[in-house]
């Protein structure tokens, strides 16, 4: 007898919740609020919405299936298994998220605040959800592969990203290293910057797209399932020690764009999760590409 699916909700405390948190009561957040121009009614009902869209995803959830939740604060310690149906409900940053932990595991996004969201990531409604989760169940025909990075260390780390993976300082102060790629001849530069960024189509629409319109002759942003990165140097700093002519370019599959440390500490972290990040030491390197698999988003 085949194991019955699990259905994976995940989800992220509301600002409502991250406000009593910090606050103790719903009066004292409302004061803090207030304080600030901004009405508590409308910061709770938000959060009413956003738990009313969980709600009805779980009961969605076909009785014989197994289901669990987890919070964003609790991916990176939470075990996916290969028959998971992962149910996002949130914001398109959250499948971002959630998409460095998967391993070909169908996912659908569900947006919890219709009309709030560009909705890219999370196309469906609550509503959609008792129909979706046998489709991805029984294999999710059409689903959208949408391209990923992955970085890899010299010591066998590996992260993955659906948007973007940074290398450079904490801090996003002077990190110094030396770069360079298959596609440049010339050999590897010196190079002192605010760091580097490589990404994919899907995080076209952000941190890349913002990069990208700075360049007036830079390289064709990608779509969403096209297995090519762009990559950029952020404010490079010419000096005689340090160059500036690798600053951009674009890797495809089985190219890599590779970084070797010559600060005393800079990270690579995907996706904006700088609590997830990978530690670099000093001669250290790691490489950047395409990575082999691609989140599969349910159509």
């Amino acid at each position: 007898m085949s194991l019955a699916p699990r259905a994976v909700l995940v989800h992220r405390r509301t600002e409502y919740e991250e406000l009593i948190a910090r606050h103790g009561t719903h009066g004292h957040a409302a004061f803090f609020l207030s304080s600030r121009g901004r009405a508590v009614e409308e910061v709770a009902e938000r959060h009413r919405r956003a738990k009313g869209a969980l709600a009805d995803v779980a009961a969605a959830v076909p009785l014989r299936w197994r289901h669990t939740r987890v919070e964003r604060a609790d991916l990176d310690r939470f075990l996916f298994a290969p028959e998971d149906v992962v149910v996002v409900v949130g914001q398109d940053g959250l499948v971002a998220n959630a998409a460095k932990y998967l391993t070909g595991q169908p996912v659908i996004g569900v947006d919890a605040e219709p009309g709030r969201n560009p909705g890219v990531l999370v196309p469906h409604r609550a509503a959609d959800t008792a129909k979706l989760l046998p489709h991805a169940a029984a294999g999710a025909a059409g689903a959208a592969e949408l391209t990923m990075a992955e970085a890899v260390t010299d010591d066998g780390q590996r992260l993955r990203a659906l948007n973007e993976i940074y290398v450079g300082a904490a801090g996003h102060q002077t990190a110094r290293y030396r770069i360079g790629s298959a596609a440049d001849p010339s050999g590897p530069e010196a190079q002192a910057s605010s760091g580097v960024v490589i990404g994919t189509g899907t995080g076209a629409t952000g941190w890349l797209g913002s990069l990208r319109r700075q360049c007036a002759d830079g390289p064709r942003l990608p779509g969403a399932t096209d297995p090519r990165l762009l990559w950029f140097v952020r404010e490079a700093w010419p000096s005689p020690a340090t160059g500036t002519t690798l600053v951009r370019g674009e890797l495809t599959a089985g190219q890599r764009l590779w970084l070797t440390v010559e600060s005393d500490r800079l990270v690579a972290f995907g996706d904006g999760m700088e609590n997830d990040a990978i530690e670099l030491g000093w001669g250290q390197s790691v490489r950047v590409g395409v990575a082999e698999g691609a989140l599969r988003l349910v159509a």
